[in-house]
């Protein structure tokens, strides 16, 4: 078994890297607000003549989160390669594997339908019910404290009408309006549950850190950290790139491993123990 050690900086650790890679919901953002400390970070990582990777599951496009960065005053040189889920699912949309090339063009969006950018210019057609649809996509719950129930009826109709299921990214939570909720991975797993096929991308697939390690020079998993709040996505990521990780307690296990300014490395390792994913360090939030 892995030892995790705790970290209160990651100035601690940092000069025994020369690449980081960050999540960005629960590390840099709640997903209404930057974390300054967390901004902070990532200046002075920068400031070493470090490269800095943001890898995220959102299902928002490239164009869509640097405008967020842009807007809260991230400057976006911090970061050598920006890559989302959504934007890697536009491009697998946009150019199709027989996989996403027997979906079909019409689809139904289940919550919040707010964001179409992973089918802009790409000829698909929403529709108002699953009847119609060829398949389902869902991007987010529609408000913050959303259950899986409320969409019950949704799925099992989708389900009976065995018709597929996508989402970009396979988290089964996130951070919404600066709370935890639930994510589109979360119903995911209940469809395929209710006998449904699903179609999810995103990290742990450790072929989305290696799309955007292409514009690392000289990447050497040996001297690469990924930080990252999720340990079913961000940590398994980590050990399958054979990288080390740091994972942020207050981030989606928050309500497991506690608000404590020392992270708590006994429920730490619990808990990483239940998903077999052991990071090496954790610290409560990303902190220079």
């Amino acid at each position: 078994m892995k030892m995790i050690k705790p970290i209160v900086n990651i100035s601690k650790v940092i000069d025994n890297y020369k690449t980081v890679i960050v999540g960005f919901n629960g590390v840099l953002s709640d997903g209404r607000h930057i974390y300054s400390e967390a901004l902070n970070a990532l200046i002075n990582i920068k400031k070493r003549g470090m490269h800095i990777v943001l890898v995220s599951n959102t299902p928002a496009r490239v164009v869509s989160l640097a405008r967020f960065l842009h807007q809260n005053k991230v400057p976006l040189a911090l970061f050598d390669t920006i890559v989302t889920a959504g934007e890697v699912l536009h491009f697998r949309l946009k150019n199709p594997s027989p996989k996403y090339a027997v979906l079909g063009n019409k689809y139904f969006h289940m919550g919040n339908a707010s964001d179409k950018g992973v089918f802009a210019g790409l000829g698909y057609e929403a529709v108002p019910t699953p009847e119609r649809a060829d398949f389902i996509y869902m991007s987010a719950v529609g408000k913050s404290d959303d259950i899986i129930e409320n969409y019950r009826p949704i799925l099992e109709q989708a389900a009976a009408l065995k018709i597929p299921f996508l989402c970009a990214g396979n988290d089964t939570s996130c951070y919404m309006e600066g709370k935890i909720s639930l994510a589109p991975g979360a119903f995911a797993e209940q469809y395929a549950v209710l006998g449904g096929q699903i179609i999810t991308l995103g990290k742990p697939d450790s072929k989305i850190f290696e799309y955007a390690l292409e514009g690392v020079p000289d990447f050497d998993a040996a001297s690469t950290l990924l930080v990252g709040d999720n340990l079913a996505s961000d940590i398994k990521a980590a050990a399958a790139l054979n990288i080390a990780a740091a994972l942020v307690s207050k981030g989606v296990h928050v309500n497991y491993l506690g608000e404590g300014y020392i992270p708590d490395v006994a429920k730490t390792r619990e808990l990483a123990a239940n998903f077999n994913a052991y990071p090496d360090y954790v610290i409560s939030n990303l902190r220079w």
